[in-house]
């Protein structure tokens, strides 16, 4: 069975009861989970611990709170107030996480799905998201890590161009691949607005609505958004539920017949708006 999960931010609980739940078997199933790992719940070293133990039969994504985790590791970035990456960055085996989470994924298309954390860009079709992503995998995993994170921060240039190069095309696909919810219908992405579908400012409208998207002939998963809550799709699957704010975990069953989407309710670790 092939599963993908949203958010899970550090909720290494409710992870549990999802593979009980789907009584999942790494012998014989796999789970894709849509990034954001850690941070903001109560066990974000649990959950590495977890996914990191169902070996080769979990893909894990890189969303932003993971690159912030890498971020703040490399004294790039301040800890914020609501940032639960403690029980990592002062774990003794601190180093060998941190090297496996620069070794996941930042999009993927397997099993008729192209999987991001947070978005694509109308300009990218899946096999250019799949490269961009690759692009900047390598440079996570390349010894100028460190020179990259202190560049990775920034809202520009906020529209893609192929002509983009070097610290701009990887800072440009990273906000895409981990930040975006709001784009132009030409896609300059919009950063400051987190309310739900909704809430577009003028001009604006979630990245998936953009007439002529080049994905739009293939379907897409992510998470990230989860004012924006559920969508069950046959083109799109919307999985960020709001785990760490007390909502749901959500996870789909893809691959035979209609999607099945299984939710499980989790405690509140964070109040919405925490910093």
């Amino acid at each position: 069975m092939i599963y993908l999960l949203g958010d899970l931010q550090g909720c290494c609980d409710p992870l549990d009861r999802m593979l009980a739940t789907i009584d999942f078997s790494p012998s014989r199933d796999h789970l894709y989970v849509l990034g954001d790992l850690v941070n903001r719940g109560p066990d974000s070293l649990g959950v590495l611990q977890r996914l990191h133990g169902l070996g080769a039969s979990a893909t894990c994504l890189l969303g932003n709170h993971d690159l912030h985790l890498l971020a703040v590791a490399h004294g790039v970035r301040k800890a914020h107030r609501s940032d639960t990456l403690g029980s990592i960055l002062y774990a003794p085996e601190r180093e060998a996480w941190l090297d496996w989470l620069r070794q996941q994924r930042l999009a993927v298309f397997a099993h008729g799905w192209l999987m991001v954390h947070a978005g694509v860009v109308p300009q990218w079709d899946a096999a250019q998201t799949v490269s961009l992503a690759q692009e900047v995998e390598a440079v996570l995993r390349g010894p100028d890590l460190g020179d990259f994170l202190t560049q990775m921060y920034g809202n520009l240039p906020a529209q893609w161009s192929d002509d983009l190069i070097g610290l701009d095309r990887w800072r440009c696909v990273v906000n895409s691949l981990t930040r975006l919810r709001f784009c132009s219908a030409d896609g300059v992405m919009e950063f400051a607005t987190k309310e739900g579908a909704g809430g577009a400012p003028e001009g604006y409208m979630p990245w998936f609505e953009v007439p002529g998207r080049r994905t739009a002939d293939v379907s897409v998963a992510f998470g990230h958004w989860s004012t924006l809550g559920l969508i069950n799709r046959p083109d799109l699957l919307s999985l960020d539920t709001g785990c760490v704010w007390g909502a749901q975990l959500t996870a789909a069953r893809i691959g035979e017949g209609a999607t099945q989407i299984i939710q499980i309710d989790c405690p509140q670790a964070q109040k919405p708006g925490a910093r």
